[in-house]
């Protein structure tokens, strides 16, 4: 059966449970804008050892976002875990509990179309407010604009590793991060 391209576009536009529904409300400040929600997801994971306040963090993602961290397996190869929300905060909060840490945007390239945005925001990890850094990265943001408030899709992130350095135009390199 084929179906009608304006019938798989309706289909795509029913809301899906792509926003929040269980979170608590975002502060209006926090996803006023791309750069405000960008800034919100650095600054609900940042502190001195202790809790963090992952009501606020839940509320800057969809109900179904994704948090998508690489790593490398063995000498070589390079892998992708693939955590909801939930299953972020369990694996980083006892280790927050117990560990200062802080993390910083140096440097983003953004790009816009309709109610999407992308950000590739290039991060230092800090073990106080002010370093020293303990490593750095790119997280890819995909983002959702519902005509409110922007939605944190999708991170996606890799670290900077020896053989990888990040590029200058993403803020690495000579001048740069």
């Amino acid at each position: 059966m084929r179906i009608p391209f304006g019938l798989f576009a309706v289909a795509l536009v029913v809301p899906s449970g792509l926003v929040s529904q269980g979170a608590p409300a975002a502060p209006a400040a926090d996803v006023a804008s791309v750069d405000a929600i960008v800034a919100a997801v650095y600054d609900a994971i940042s502190g001195p050892a202790g809790d963090r306040d992952w009501d606020r963090f839940r509320a800057l993602f969809t109900d179904d976002a994704r948090l998508i961290p690489t790593s490398a397996i063995g000498d070589t190869a390079i892998g992708l875990r693939v955590l909801s929300v939930d299953q972020y905060v369990e694996r980083v909060a006892g280790y927050f509990a117990r560990t200062p840490f802080y993390e910083r945007q140096v440097a983003a390239v953004t790009e816009h179309y309709g109610h999407i945005a992308h950000v590739f925001s290039t991060y230092e990890s800090l073990s106080g407010p002010e370093g020293p850094v303990v490593a750095r990265g790119i997280n890819s943001f995909q983002l959702f604009f519902d005509g409110n408030r922007w939605w944190v899709v999708s991170v996606l992130w890799d670290s900077e590793r020896t053989g990888g350095p990040i590029p200058e135009r993403y803020g690495g390199g000579p001048g740069g991060a």
